[in-house]
């Protein structure tokens, strides 16, 4: 076995007892941190001309958006879930456009908008998490 194919599984297998392991909130942070992983990645795949990668990873970082977006509830966090409904789907569109275009500047302002989002989550105190 090469040692990129056994790294690989490794990862998948750490990635795997990681969320049997994570609650919720952590669950929602492995989400954002992957959609940012995932822009930060097409973006050296666009700088690179690497297309195809972009074009995948794009795809990834709009499925995982859209993860966060169908796990909102809208019946208990009322115009919080809304909002971020919209945002996530602004995200989303913006993702497609940069995507056509190999736009950069975009790529940043998805992740910005991500990192501000990420950041109140991630100030959550310990007694609301669960």
């Amino acid at each position: 076995m090469n040692a990129a194919l056994a790294m690989k599984q490794y990862q998948q297998v750490s990635v795997h007892s990681g969320i049997m392991d994570a609650s919720p909130h952590r669950l929602v942070q492995m989400l954002m941190e992957g959609a940012l992983e995932k822009i930060a990645l097409a973006k050296g795949n666009m700088g690179n001309n690497r297309l195809s990668e972009k074009g995948k990873n794009i795809g990834i970082a709009i499925t995982i958006i859209g993860g966060l977006q169908s796990s909102l509830n809208h019946d208990t966090e009322g115009g919080l879930a809304e909002n971020l409904n919209n945002l996530y789907d602004y995200m989303s569109r913006r993702l497609v456009v940069a995507n056509l275009h190999n736009d950069q500047g975009i790529l940043d302002e998805v992740a910005g908008l991500m990192m501000e989002i990420k950041m109140g989550w991630d100030s959550i105190p310990d007694e609301f998490k669960n």
